[in-house]
């Protein structure tokens, strides 16, 4: 190998590297996780094959149990989340949160039947509260005062 292999072998490596730059330039390393509606091996082996072929993807890895799918790499979540979809299958993605992050985990938005065990939906606070009905009426906070001499008294 001569001077101009050599040459060669370090332009053909700089432009590789470049090249490999600019591609993950405007995706970072990220983690995307999905639910997808899947029942047996070739539903998980579709999935799987689909989005291991999506550029940038450095692994698949799936739970059917609990019907989640994580991919890992310098994508983005729409392209991830487009791609399941185009399989034929259900997906979106992974609503679910651990129920010690939610404020109000047995509140009706958040409570799921159908969530993994540990897991409740992922709602926004606003959401939560807005569910609660919050009655201030100065009548009832008064009824059972010892201020008030109309007051309801139990013995």
């Amino acid at each position: 190998m001569g001077v101009g292999g050599s040459l060669e072998y370090v332009s053909e490596h700089y432009l590789m590297c470049i090249s490999h730059k600019r591609n993950n330039k405007h995706h970072q390393l990220q983690t995307v996780e999905l639910k997808v509606a899947m029942d047996c091996d070739g539903c998980e082996l579709k999935v799987k094959k689909a989005l291991s072929s999506l550029r940038g993807v450095k692994s698949v890895k799936i739970n059917r149990k609990q019907l989640k799918v994580t991919v890992t790499g310098y994508v983005e979540a729409s392209k991830v989340l487009k791609k399941a979809k185009s399989t034929g299958k259900k997906a979106e993605i992974w609503p679910y949160v651990p129920y010690n992050l939610v404020a109000h985990p047995y509140a009706a938005p958040a409570y799921d039947k159908k969530a993994p065990p540990g897991y409740v939906r992922n709602v926004e606070d606003n959401a939560v509260a807005s569910s609660v009905v919050k009655f201030e009426d100065p009548s009832f906070v008064t009824m059972f005062s010892d201020d008030n001499p109309n007051a309801c008294s139990i013995m």
